[in-house]
């Protein structure tokens, strides 16, 4: 089961690599356009943007909780141990949390790109920190097979 949730993880990070790149350029094209005004694909790329970042979460709690041994490591080990161990606190803490935040920050940059017909300095504050959030919390080393 835990394999099934974890291929279909990894699968979906492929997919919303992919978004994030069209929403970045996206992001870029209204930026330095002439009138500032949020494009139909901006608008589209930021929706599924965080659609997908939302899945992600849901389908990572779920492996965290109900698949994988999180729990019986917590018991075993506390959780102090997990914050010491840097590759343990990043898989069970630094991931989750920082992915949360990042899916957060989208779902607000998504509802004031609803609202406002141009794009603000803070929309792009919120975009930008979103993914950066998201380009440091992708576990790179795994995801590109190593």
């Amino acid at each position: 089961m835990h394999h099934i949730f974890l291929n279909a993880h990894k699968g979906f990070a492929y997919l919303e690599i992919l978004l994030v790149v069209i929403f970045i350029i996206s992001l870029l094209i209204v930026m330095l356009g002439y009138s500032g005004k949020i494009s139909k694909l901006l608008r589209k790329s930021t929706l599924f943007v965080m659609i997908f970042f939302h899945l992600q979460f849901l389908i990572g709690i779920v492996m965290l909780v109900g698949t994988s041994n999180f729990i019986s490591i917590i018991q075993e080990y506390g959780m102090g141990s997990i914050m010491k161990n840097a590759q343990l606190r990043f898989t069970y803490i630094e991931h989750p949390f920082a992915m949360l935040t990042a899916a957060i920050l989208m779902t607000i940059l998504n509802k004031k790109m609803k609202l406002k017909d141009n794009i603000s300095m803070g929309m792009v504050i919120t975009a930008f920190i979103s993914i950066l959030i998201f380009s440091y919390t992708v576990p790179w080393s795994k995801f590109m097979g190593a």
